[in-house]
């Protein structure tokens, strides 16, 4: 079972696919809470060089909202990240599998809110 959904955005760079990602996301109702630029923390914190690498923290409030009535400590599992990675070629587009990430939680009412919100997560990356 994979954990993301991915997607190569071939000839795109960082900051286009963050843009992309970002009109993507809010069209299917998402707003990015957060934004990690883990290549500018490694540098500043271990002083390491690596590529771009990018952390988006994704929320649907309607699905967080309907996620937190059905289990009050899944915030613990919340944003959804997707994550922008420079790869040759471009810029690759993971999101978490909502599912995936919510297995160890004995919740058959919130997989099924997991399913949808991986429902909208995946066509969230295919329309970037």
């Amino acid at each position: 079972m994979s954990y993301t959904d991915d997607r190569l955005l071939s000839g795109v760079s960082m900051d286009d696919a963050d843009m992309r990602v970002c009109a993507a996301l809010s069209e299917a109702g998402f707003g990015v809470l957060t934004e990690i630029d883990v290549k500018a923390t490694m540098k500043t914190k271990i002083d390491v060089e690596m590529d771009g690498y990018r952390i988006l923290g994704a929320c649907n409030p309607k699905m967080a909202y309907e996620a937190l009535g059905l289990e009050p400590r899944v915030g613990a599992m919340l944003p959804c990240n997707v994550i922008l990675r420079e790869v040759e070629g471009g810029t690759e587009v993971s999101a978490i599998d909502p599912v995936a990430s919510m297995a160890a939680i004995d919740n058959d009412q919130l997989h099924a809110t997991a399913g949808q919100v991986r429902d909208m997560l995946v066509r969230a990356v295919n329309a970037a």
